[in-house]
């Protein structure tokens, strides 16, 4: 049911937890445009100081609270009626080198989160956001739902482990939950000293400086972008549709660009910056997936969204953001 004002989300209590990240900083500009009672919840509050006193001058509850701490997880989804959790450890070759920290923060953390759920905000609607990595070599064909999984990384193992979780605690608890398996999300919001795994962000950052834009081997791989405007659309389309319940949806542009294609698209829009050829780098090589675009043909059909902003515009879009908000 429409709530006043239009939106769903009207004066709904809503916690989006990792919620000063980049994704997370978007998706709760979003949410609280549409008018939802939020409370953002992060691992590091003196890291998002300035973002952080922002929130609660707008009437933002924020929480300190870590995804594998069962206490500040109670606090922060008690009384709530959705939770996003975006909180989580990036990097597939960082999981590969460290992969105890990935297993810490991303199985044994969502097992708090769900788990503090049952016990304390069974009613609650999850929605997690997970990764496209999932499904490891995919070839020329787009990926779907339908594909049998196969992670090349610990990162997308663990991933993959979460939404097998999620599917457990729904037929165990009655636990309504949702999954986004994301592609490579970009645009406005991400600081650049946090763009180790966000590379359409960080090759704009390298172009403003006038600095080379590093590209593994020729560049030819197809991978899928999608803007952050798009991302955040879908995450709120899947908190908010009840047939979003108990799926999980492909979350991409549906797409396919050879990177070479998008550093030289930055490079134009820009006015800076020059592409370099580098040598893949051992483990790089060993867990890439390929070419990679995804079918959306399911979140399309079920929940009627799909991404409005091209690769062109979004770099536009992109490329002007942190030109106005340089250093």
């Amino acid at each position: 049911m429409t709530r006043a004002g239009g939106s769903w989300y009207g004066q709904r209590p809503v916690t989006v937890i990792g919620g000063f990240g980049f994704i997370g900083s978007n998706l709760t500009d979003c949410l609280a445009a549409l008018g939802a009672r939020l409370t953002v919840v992060t691992r590091s509050p003196a890291r998002h100081r300035s973002a952080a006193a922002d929130a609660e001058a707008r009437g933002i509850r924020v929480r300190e609270g870590d995804l594998r701490d069962a206490a500040a997880m109670r606090d922060a989804v008690a009384g709530q009626d959705v939770v996003f959790n975006l909180a989580g450890q990036s990097g597939a070759t960082q999981s590969v080198d460290d992969p105890w920290t990935d297993l810490d923060v991303n199985c044994r953390g969502n097992l708090v989160l769900l788990d503090t759920l049952r016990a304390h905000a069974p009613a609650v609607k999850l929605v997690f956001v997970g990764s496209c990595l999932a499904y490891g070599h995919v070839g020329s064909e787009a990926a779907s739902e339908e594909r049998a999984a196969d992670p090349l990384c610990i990162h997308a193992v663990h991933k993959l482990a979460v939404e097998r979780y999620l599917a457990v605690y729904g037929h165990a608890y009655g636990l309504l939950y949702t999954a986004a398996r994301l592609t490579n999300p970009y645009g406005p919001g991400q600081p650049r000293e946090r763009l180790a795994y966000g590379v359409v962000n960080r090759l704009i950052h390298l172009a403003l400086s006038g600095d080379a834009l590093p590209i593994y081997g020729d560049g030819s791989q197809q991978r899928d972008y999608i803007y952050v405007d798009d991302a955040v659309a879908a995450l709120v389309a899947m908190g908010e549709t009840p047939a979003a319940n108990g799926r999980i949806y492909t979350v991409g542009s549906g797409a396919g660009t050879p990177m070479i294609e998008m550093a030289r698209a930055i490079a134009s829009i820009a006015g800076g910056g020059r592409v370099e050829h580098q040598e893949w780098p051992r483990l790089a090589a060993q867990i890439d997936t390929g070419d990679f675009v995804a079918d959306i043909s399911r979140i399309r059909c079920e929940i009627g969204w799909e991404p409005r902003v091209s690769l062109h515009d979004g770099l536009r879009r992109t490329v002007a953001f942190y030109r106005a908000h340089a250093a």
